[in-house]
């Protein structure tokens, strides 16, 4: 999702939308504001889809305008699930789902994504993340909470070290802060470092100040001493994905062509800092003016550490990067899609990294995108060959077959690989559009497998909601509904027979493991 720094009054399309809907959806540009004043996410019609611009300072549940578009008169006939309904295909069943909790319970702390390692699973909150056993996946527990106000939140976890991404203006770097305008010199974002030697007593012993912040944080462990790449390894490199920068915010001018490098040393976490902060796009990428929007940083990076590879999600880029030099990742392709990629947002490897699946988040995660009026190639999967000399080739779209209602938010999100032997199969967040599990393994014919969802949170309002993030992970999936809390589900089918015997020691879905086929 994206998500704009706290910095103004200015509301979206968002929590407390109506079903009056604005007119276009929401962009994510604007000019500077007032300082904000609270936290609550409002809404008010966006001033870029009527040739003006504001700066959005909510959380960006909204993104790029679908032109021509009106969002009452979206057509969701095809909508058959009313409010509190749920249907999944036959081979899904929901075992489990533990409801928001305390300090993340209102409607404004929204679940984002997740991480795992061993019997736990830790999953991000707008307030903060949560610890779960899950040992037992019929029946998750949980064994922590730390509240940690900064959204996203994002978390990733490798070894003794949880790291969690800031991209909301703060009044410090502490976990009592509080929003304080990106025009204040001294307001601060970036990452958070923990130390979960116990899980279930996290330690925040670090925070680093990135440029801009950190939307979003990749991991790629540095190179192993040892040989055949099975020794020790001493660092950790996170690569921070910000975006959106503004000449009236000292910490965050532009251009922002760049992303920021952060080592952590893992013998002693507290002593991390950001080592350098490599330009991906000497020529500005992607220009302003067109329907693709203009690129100005990265949304979100997935490494591929073993293969020394990562895919870059670049607002209205996708790139591929060599990152041998881990202090120092290189562009080594660069495609574009301005006809029908408005955002490009995560990307996804298959697990031979020949392919890439690239997700365009149109309306930014908080609009009506799954239906017939904006079709199924925006706001869709853009499935991607990588050719042996390393160009990207376009292959196909992918997008759910099933219409949402007007009052669900809907688009691609975030995914993961399901380990099968000799597929390529990923199961996917599509917000109120619910989870779908697909096949790419013929990337001009992908074909789904497995889905589940629900009825719109309201039939009045949108009410942002659905999975953010939807995981496989040692036999189940794993899903952080952002309004209902965390969920756990199985699918039984011939078409997945053996991913289950898969078994990870930890998954952050952005650093992507290698598994045995």
């Amino acid at each position: 999702m994206r998500h704009a720094r706290r910095r103004a009054t200015t509301a979206l399309l968002g929590a407390a939308a109506t079903g009056a809907l604005t007119t276009a959806l929401l962009s994510p540009l604007a000019a500077v504001a007032e300082e904000r004043t609270e936290e609550r996410v409002e809404t008010r019609p966006s001033k870029e889809c009527k040739g003006e611009r504001t700066l959005s300072e909510a959380d960006r549940l909204a993104g790029n305008c679908l032109p021509g578009n009106d969002t009452a008169r979206m057509n969701a006939s095809g909508v058959d699930l009313a409010p509190g309904e749920e249907a999944s295909s036959a081979n899904v069943k929901r075992l489990a789902t533990i409801a928001k909790q305390g300090a993340f319970a209102s409607e404004d702390a929204l679940n984002s994504d997740l991480a795992f390692q061993g019997k736990y699973a830790f999953a991000g909150n707008y307030n903060g993340f949560t610890v779960y056993d899950i040992s037992k996946p019929a029946k998750p527990k949980t064994v922590a909470q730390v509240v940690c106000a900064g959204a996203q939140n994002d978390v990733s976890v490798y070894d003794d070290v949880l790291i969690l991404s800031t991209d909301s203006s703060r009044s410090d770097s502490s976990c009592e802060s509080t929003a304080q305008s990106a025009t204040i010199k001294d307001s601060w974002e970036g990452i958070k470092v923990f130390d979960i030697s116990d899980p279930r007593r996290p330690e925040y012993v670090a925070a680093v100040e990135t440029p801009c912040g950190s939307h979003t944080h990749t991991l790629a462990p540095g190179k192993s001493k040892g040989a055949k790449g099975k020794g020790k390894v001493d660092d950790l490199y996170v690569y921070v994905s910000s975006y959106a920068p503004n000449a009236a915010f000292p910490d965050c001018q532009p251009p922002l062509d760049s992303i920021s490098v952060v080592k952590v040393p893992l013998k002693k976490p507290s002593t991390a800092r950001m080592i350098s902060q490599p330009v991906l796009f000497p020529d500005g990428g992607n220009p302003a003016g067109g329907y693709s929007r203009e690129t100005s940083g990265c949304h979100d990076l997935t490494a591929y550490p073993s293969k020394d590879i990562m895919a870059g999600a670049c607002m209205g880029d996708g790139i591929l990067l060599d990152i041998e030099d881990r202090e120092k990742p290189k562009v080594t392709e660069n495609v574009r899609d301005t006809e029908n990629f408005a955002f490009w947002h995560s990307a996804t490897f298959n697990n031979d990294g020949t392919k890439v699946v690239f997700t365009d988040e149109l309306g930014g995660g908080g609009a009506p995108t799954c239906n017939p009026t904006v079709g199924d190639t925006k706001g869709a999967n853009g499935i991607y060959d990588i050719t042996r000399s390393g160009d990207l080739e376009f292959k196909s779209y992918y997008k759910i077959p099933r219409t949402q209602a007007n009052t669900e938010n809907c688009v691609a999100h975030n995914g993961s690989l399901v380990p099968v032997k000799g597929k390529d199969i990923m199961v996917q967040a599509w917000y109120q559009g619910g989870w779908s599990m697909y096949d790419f393994t013929d990337s001009a014919n992908p074909k789904e497998i497995a889905w589940h969802d629900r009825g719109p949170n309201d039939a009045e309002r949108l009410v942002v909601g659905g999975p953010w993030s939807t995981y496989y992970y040692n036999g189940h999936i794993y899903s952080n509904e952002i309004q209902r809390g965390f969920e756990v589900f199985r699918v039984d089918d011939r078409r997945i027979k053996g991913a289950e015997r898969v078994r990870f020691k930890e998954l952050n879905p952005q650093s992507q493991p290698r598994y045995r086929e």
